[in-house]
């Protein structure tokens, strides 16, 4: 059997730096897309560890970028293994007030992309009847989220969207793990203009990314249909949202989600 390939996207920072170098360490070979700058020197450190690394700079949120990445892919000539679509990002504040084309740029990128990638895989791994895809959605994709309404709304998507496939393909050996983290030590509330709220700060203390990549892989390698990860806090917090007033869990993640100089003024 020759190296397995693992395609990781949104591989520049944050969670999908870490879930490539974790299946960099399990010894597969690495097709890692992302948008801007970082890309390169990212592939750069994973390639330092002696992990074979092919990049591609690829926009998700453009309509034909799902279209470029999957043509690179298969002019490897290589099956594709594993497949971590990861790919997302955040907008913060009030609805009334956020910016519609941040929104809408969002949903093409945390959805429309997924969808479009997702049923490449799909049919990939389907032919061949062997393959695990690992979807990144959140602890926000269960909740009721002001001031990230959206952006929760898309994570609800990715969540539903994981387990439904999850389940059109129990019959084949294509396995779907969806990834649910909660705060994590990454960049993502500051570029969702998060960085003064208290579940912005939370993440800075409650999971590291690595540690999220690495219970994100272990879950899809036993076949697990989901994983709340990393911090103990984050695990009863999904568990307990299946029981949670709507109302409640509103009023949580407004406290938690409301600028700290917005609160000191009111």
């Amino acid at each position: 059997m020759g190296q397995m390939l693992a395609v990781v996207t949104g591989a520049s920072s944050g969670i999908g730096y870490e879930l490539a170098k974790e299946l960099g360490r399990r010894g597969y070979d690495l097709i890692v897309a992302s948008a801007g700058d970082r890309l390169a020197p990212a592939a750069a450190e994973l390639r330092a560890s002696g992990v074979q690394v092919t990049e591609v700079q690829v926009d998700l949120a453009q309509r034909d970028g799902p279209q470029i990445l999957w043509k690179q892919i298969m002019a490897s000539g290589r099956q594709v293994d594993v497949a971590c679509i990861n790919a997302g990002v955040g907008v913060g504040g009030l609805f009334l007030e956020t910016s519609l084309d941040e929104e809408l740029n969002m949903v093409d990128l945390n959805c429309a992309s997924t969808v479009q990638l997702a049923k490449y895989v799909v049919r990939h791994m389907a032919d061949r009847n062997s393959g695990r895809i690992l979807f990144t959605a959140s602890i926000a994709g269960e909740m009721v989220a002001p001031r990230e309404a959206v952006y929760a709304a898309t994570k609800a998507f990715v969540l539903s969207f994981a387990h439904s496939v999850r389940y059109e393909l129990k019959d084949t050996k294509v396995s779907v793990t969806a990834l649910q983290p909660g705060p994590t030590d990454t960049d993502f509330f500051h570029r969702a203009g998060m960085d003064d709220t208290e579940v912005g700060q939370k993440g800075k203390l409650d999971s590291s990314p690595a540690d999220v990549a690495r219970q994100g892989v272990d879950a899809l390698m036993d076949g697990k249909d989901h994983v709340y990860s990393a911090s103990m806090k984050t695990k009863m917090e999904g568990m307990l949202a299946n029981f949670t007033p709507g109302s409640v869990k509103a009023a949580m993640h407004e406290k938690m989600a409301t600028p700290q100089d917005e609160k000191k003024a009111s």
